[in-house]
């Protein structure tokens, strides 16, 4: 024994398995070393029999059942070697260990040869090593148990699987019928999709097939695809390929111009032949509509705040007549009418930056409005704007984190300052009662600028957090919400190339992140 051992850790210290506390065996000769060794080997909390040699160690075993075995090499009648070999053929699963007080190599080889031992003790020992080395053994006699048992599991499910086989076998030839069936069904249903879609040789743009609803929208017959036609030739009546043609190896969406009508392909590659799958989607009404439906939300946001920031301009303009009545009764420009008219300047100044933020936002977004911009002082303008309307909940609280330093990035700044208004008037109508707090933050991560909105509201439901984008679900009340808002900010952030991440916890509230990716060098994409 090492009387200078280690102190044992926590995770030194092994623990029963989840059926019960493992079982020890230790035999050798002499009292004072089995004391020691219970005394060590009780911080594992094994459950622990001893034996003076090895005729009283096979009875013990045989009634106890140890998965570990501890025996001393040299005892009188049968020594540990022998012992250890009749363990061996009794349980060979159960690890076995020797206890040796001398380097006896020819004993070494013969305990490897005949009993197998897991490891070696030699005496004296290192308390903490004999600890481990004892943890060592059981976890090798459960890997061996659990090996034992999947092998048992293996064998099993094979014979299952030759069964399955057979019956695989069957099958197959009924499922060979239902695919002949199949291929006509597939063929009548290409037909019946309404969106046009068509199969095009990828290496020179030949038509292979194409749907009822193409040939409809080319106002060409489907019997022409007979002659293989060049797919721009078919379709849009071209002499020449299509300049964001998106055929190629990789998926890929492109929107291309045809007779005054905007159309989204979208190309899918086949992997084992050259040919890919082309749909084309009108979106000429919705782009339409969804201008239609953010001028519509627009408006309807800056007619929620009209009244609030009527208020917030009526403060400075008191304060500008007040002092303006006080510089009228004294007679010269004293200490208090510097200090007057510095307010007077504060309140004009906070006057002429809240209506032109007002204008700036309700101006109509055109596409030459995108530019390079500071999306912390978009925020801050939109926050501003809302500040105004939440002055009439006390127990609203806003805070505003702003990052400074960061990227620009290319957008139009009146659309962004619509998500944000957005997410903060949902924030608020989540607060319980009027009252609560709402966090509004910037950053830059991971290649993106972004603002997130938080609130400690009432939280969104796991069933309703998949639908909020959908246009016209909401969960307000009737009046109170039209459930285009975040329909229309999906999409704005969406044209400006950034995506949502929402996370809400009922009864704790919702956080929405919007990240704007940074275009490299601040380029236009």
């Amino acid at each position: 024994m090492d009387s200078t051992a280690a102190v044992l850790t926590e995770s030194d210290v092994v623990r029963p398995a989840a059926g019960g506390p493992g079982r020890l065996l230790l035999v050798d000769d002499e009292e004072n070393i089995l004391r020691s060794l219970r005394r060590v080997l009780r911080r594992g909390d094994w459950q622990i029999e001893t034996a003076t040699n090895g005729e009283q160690g096979l009875a013990v075993f045989e009634r106890f059942d140890p998965s570990v075995v501890i025996s001393d090499f040299r005892m009188p009648g049968m020594n540990g070697v022998d012992f250890l070999a009749k363990v061996k053929v009794l349980a060979p699963r159960t690890q076995r260990i020797m206890l040796t007080g001398q380097a006896d190599q020819l004993a070494i080889e013969e305990a490897i040869n005949r009993s197998e031992v897991f490891r070696f003790i030699s005496k004296p020992w290192n308390d903490a090593q004999l600890v481990l080395m004892v943890k060592s053994a059981f976890e090798q006699h459960q890997l061996v148990s659990d090996n034992h048992r999947l092998q048992d599991l293996t064998q099993e499910q094979n014979r299952e699987l030759r069964q399955l086989n057979a019956d695989l076998e069957v099958r197959v030839q009924q499922r060979t019928l239902m695919l002949s069936r199949a291929k006509r069904e597939w063929e009548v249903t290409f037909d019946t999709i309404d969106s046009p879609l068509a199969v095009i040789d990828r290496d020179n743009l030949t038509m292979r097939r194409a749907n009822r609803a193409a040939a409809r929208v080319s106002n060409t017959p489907i019997e022409s695809l007979a002659l293989k036609p060049k797919c721009y030739q078919f379709l849009f009546h071209r002499d020449r390929p299509c300049e964001s043609c998106p055929l190629g190896d990789e998926a890929k969406s492109v929107e291309l111009q045809h007779a005054g009508r905007t159309y989204v392909v979208q190309s899918f590659p086949m992997e084992d032949e050259r040919v890919g799958v082309c749909s084309y989607r009108d979106v000429t009404d919705e782009r339409a509509m969804t201008r239609r439906l953010v001028e519509s939300e627009k408006m309807s946001a800056i007619g929620n705040l009209a009244g609030g920031v009527a208020h917030e301009i009526n403060n400075p303009l008191g304060g500008i007549l007040a002092f303006s009545q006080l510089m009228k009764r004294d007679q010269g420009r004293t200490s208090a009418d510097l200090e007057s008219l510095s307010l007077i300047e504060e309140s004009a100044l906070r006057c002429k930056r809240i209506v032109e933020s007002l204008l700036k936002f309700s101006r109509r977004s055109k596409a030459e409005d995108r530019r390079l911009s500071d999306l912390s002082k978009c925020v801050e303008d939109a926050t501003m704007l809302f500040r105004a309307q939440a002055k009439k909940y006390p127990k609203v609280y806003v805070d505003m984190t702003l990052g400074t330093g960061l990227p620009e990035v290319y957008g139009d700044p009146a659309q962004l300052g619509q998500v944000v208004l957005n997410l903060l008037q949902n924030a608020l109508q989540a607060l319980p009662g009027g009252e609560g707090h709402i966090s509004v933050e910037t950053g830059f991560e991971d290649a993106h600028v972004f603002f997130r909105v938080a609130d400690d509201g009432v939280g969104i439901s796991t069933e309703n957090l998949s639908r909020i984008f959908e246009p016209h679900f909401t969960t307000k009340p009737p009046g109170e919400g039209t459930g285009l808002g975040l329909a229309i900010a999906y999409r704005i952030v969406e044209d400006h190339g950034g995506h949502f991440m929402v996370a809400s916890t009922l009864g704790k509230g919702s956080r929405f992140t919007v990240m704007i990716p940074v275009q490299p060098g601040g380029e236009q994409s």
